[in-house]
């Protein structure tokens, strides 16, 4: 199968264009600086022209602006790559009658659950430009499926962390700040939870969502169903670096990010419908993730 991926030069494309061509698919990765195909997903005519001119079977699309900062401080910016980016995407699926079209969105769609732990079936509460974004999009994918019969999947991911992660997550930082010695800045005092997984638990999914009949026209939320506390998170990451780095509490980043967040998922749909497990424990892939890491230190 040849499967166009979006946003493949990212952190979590670089890792899903290898895991899938180490299972046998052929991965076209298309991305605004790098790439096989370089272009502007907000673009029609790049998008309806060159990516139409290649020969694929599905697509992945994860090109998004994700930095919820940036979002708030331009949302325009935001909605025209997130969402008028993804309603191009969705043309070029019908123009080439794809047989899957997974879209990447995010637990952020939930902003402070209202029931834990989340299911498919909670009800959104965006709170930031960016939540509202993945919100308008997953509306404009599920109408594609509606009015046009597109076979659609759509992934809600919690935390992720792994090989290529951008240096600000919270993952990337704490360990930098281990591997240096430096303090472990914990917004919010490091009390919001979450469901942190490696990367490759979530390439695993998508795969799943490639093969699978039984995905098609559905949202999965996509995790470990377990909770973890960023202090937790930055207290493992500590013991595992053998570090004696200093914890410093700090604010909430944003004035909408205020009030704790506690989030994790329920799991349980994308288990029974395509029988997912985690394949990597959230110690082992941290243990990968700082080996990572250090690495890019001795370079």
């Amino acid at each position: 199968m040849k499967v166009l991926v979006t946003g493949a030069s990212g952190f979590i494309g670089k890792n899903l264009t290898s895991y899938l061509e180490k299972n046998g698919y052929i991965a076209i990765g298309v991305d605004l600086r790098s790439g096989n195909v370089v272009g502007d997903i907000t673009n029609m005519n790049f998008v309806l022209e060159t990516l139409a001119e290649h020969d694929f079977d599905s697509i992945v699309h994860l090109a998004a602006v994700a930095d919820v900062k940036a979002c708030i401080e331009d949302p325009y910016s935001c909605y025209k790559v997130n969402s008028f980016g993804t309603l191009n995407m969705l043309e070029l699926a019908i123009k080439k009658g794809v047989c899957r079209f997974i879209y990447s969105s995010s637990a952020n769609v939930y902003g402070i659950p209202l029931e834990l732990p989340v299911k498919e079936t909670t009800p959104t509460n965006p709170r930031t430009p960016y939540d509202y974004s993945k919100v308008v999009s997953e509306n404009l994918v599920i109408s594609y499926g509606s009015s046009k019969a597109l076979p659609f999947v759509i992934l809600r991911s919690w935390k992720l962390f792994g090989e290529y992660d951008v240096p600000t997550t919270a993952v990337s930082r704490f360990i930098s700040a281990c591997l240096r010695g430096d303090s472990i800045q914990l917004y919010n005092g490091g009390r919001d939870t979450t469901d942190p997984y490696h990367v490759e638990n979530y390439c695993h999914a998508i795969m799943l969502s490639l093969e699978r009949d039984e995905a098609v026209g559905e949202v999965f939320n996509v995790g470990t169903g377990s909770q973890v506390s960023i202090r937790q998170l930055a207290e493992i990451i500590k013991r595992l670096t053998n570090s004696s780095s200093r914890m410093i509490d700090l604010p909430p980043r944003t004035p909408q990010e205020a009030s704790p967040m506690r989030s994790y998922p329920s799991i349980d749909k994308i288990k029974s419908k395509l029988n997912y497990q985690p394949t990597i424990a959230l110690e082992d892939g941290l243990r990968r993730t700082i080996g990572y890491q250090k690495s890019l230190f001795i370079k």
